[in-house]
């Protein structure tokens, strides 16, 4: 290989196993080589070493969704590549590959700014958006991260650095934004910031046995509300740890999350239809500045050890809150920790200015389940996910959100995208992946 900058890594040396290591606990890589990169060139080096090997690439920053093993594989840990430059005029960010969305709030906030970000703060922007970017705080009103990307800079299977927009490379600008991390290893990205200092936002938990009550009162209640309120419903079976707040430790609850870009005057009179549903648990909803965000989600930001998957719904009516009621309400037998359902519509509905290869537009909500446990209990925590989305399957849309797939599903990718769109990408993956390097994902195959 050509000499690199960063670290080039071989099973059996001392710094490996902290390389391949991922957010998800279950999950092992075990690639053949790791290099961790500190300049482009060194990404350069890393897949033209692979090409030669005929072996595929893996990019990861955090490995919160990793896809396969990486069995011979050569995986680039980016995490080196942290560079974080914010355009206070331009309202714009521009980031290296390794950085998270906690570095970019934190930067972009000291201009008064905010990024189109994820729940969970110790998500790499990079993966995240490739996948589309569902912003829990003002994807409603702003629609996907992937819309707001002005440009990238990729090394692509042939290791060229190539400076990707709308005017450069029109066609893999247009498959990068959505389909993944199939077309190249990015190295750095520039998207839009919006001028959101503070948000009235997030979440109250109720007791579980009122489910039934809760989740009526809100599917009734967020049509109604403006697209600047991004809303959430989610049954909870808390684990009796320490990581979890005192007030929700061991409990079964269900929580409304609430992200609201208006006064907190507003944000009050709105959600006290929700307030007075039942009494509350614990109600966390309060007028904050941007930085603190990621306590509408409290999401772990250590590692655990879980199974997730998610689909979309096309419709929720009567029938189907019945159904998720019996499915993880009081009298459900399930053990699952989470079951989310995410809101959508709005700008998430709508093409942006500059299309893109996200493929779930149109589909009113997002249904995510998560159980927890070592890799032991791996096929037990399948089917705890399975059984909750196998139950609603009678109202799953067309196409899946590829950011909640699991790292194992064998998910056809023409049906993560549409006949249509899967075609196209699968063009664009021949003119510039011909032999399928990056495949360790939710893979789109080269077109024949």
């Amino acid at each position: 290989m050509t000499t690199v900058a960063g670290s080039v890594l071989l099973p059996g040396d001392p710094e490996y196993d902290d390389e391949r290591a991922v957010f998800n606990l279950n999950h092992r890589l075990e690639p053949a080589m790791i290099v961790v990169p500190e300049s482009a060139a060194d990404v350069q080096a890393a897949v033209t070493f692979a090409a030669g090997q005929h072996r595929p690439v893996l990019v990861k920053t955090t490995g919160h969704q990793i896809v396969g093993q990486a069995h011979g594989a050569v995986v680039i840990a980016t995490h080196r590549m942290n560079d974080i430059t914010i355009d206070p005029i331009g309202r714009r960010a521009r980031v290296s590959a390794g950085v998270l969305w906690s570095d970019v709030i934190a930067e972009a906030a000291k201009a008064g700014l905010a990024p189109l970000n994820g729940s969970n703060p110790t998500v790499g922007v990079s993966g995240y958006t490739l996948g589309g970017g569902l912003s829990p705080t003002l994807g409603r009103s702003q629609g996907y991260a992937a819309d707001h990307v002005r440009s990238l800079e990729v090394v692509t299977a042939d290791g060229d650095l190539r400076h990707v927009d709308a005017e450069s490379e029109p066609d893999l600008f247009w498959a990068l934004r959505g389909g993944k991390g199939n077309f190249a290893a990015v190295t750095a990205l520039e998207f839009d910031l919006f001028p959101v200092p503070r948000l009235y936002g997030g979440a109250i938990y109720f007791p579980g046995e009122r489910t039934a009550d809760v989740l009526r009162a809100w599917t009734a209640w967020h049509p109604s509300t403006p697209e600047t309120m991004v809303t959430s419903f989610a049954v909870m079976r808390m684990p009796p740890v320490p990581e979890v707040p005192e007030a929700l430790r061991g409990k079964f609850l269900v929580s409304v999350r609430i992200a609201y870009n208006g006064t907190t005057a507003d944000g009050e009179r709105m959600i006290e239809p929700l307030r007075v549903v039942a009494p509350a648990v614990l109600d966390t909803v309060r007028d904050m500045p941007y930085i603190e965000v990621a306590s509408i989600h409290n999401e772990p930001t250590d590692p655990v050890p879980y199974y997730e998957r998610g689909i979309m719904l096309r419709e929720f009516p009567a029938q189907a809150q019945d159904k998720l009621i019996e499915l993880v309400g009081p009298d459900a037998s399930t053990e699952l920790v989470i079951a989310e359902l995410r809101a959508l519509g709005g700008a998430w509905d709508r093409e942006p200015a500059v299309p893109n290869a996200v493929s779930t537009r149109g589909l009113p909500y997002s249904l995510l389940g998560v159980a927890v446990g070592p890799l032991s209990q791996e096929q037990h925590l399948k089917s705890l996910v399975a059984e909750l989305l196998d139950g609603m399957k009678p109202w799953q849309g067309d196409r899946r959100y590829v950011n909640n797939l699991a790292p194992d599903e064998a998910a056809d990718a023409a049906a993560i995208y549409g006949p249509e769109r899967y075609e196209r990408l699968a063009s664009i993956k021949k003119t510039y992946d011909p032999t399928n390097m990056f495949r360790l994902n939710h893979n789109v195959a080269p077109a024949a």
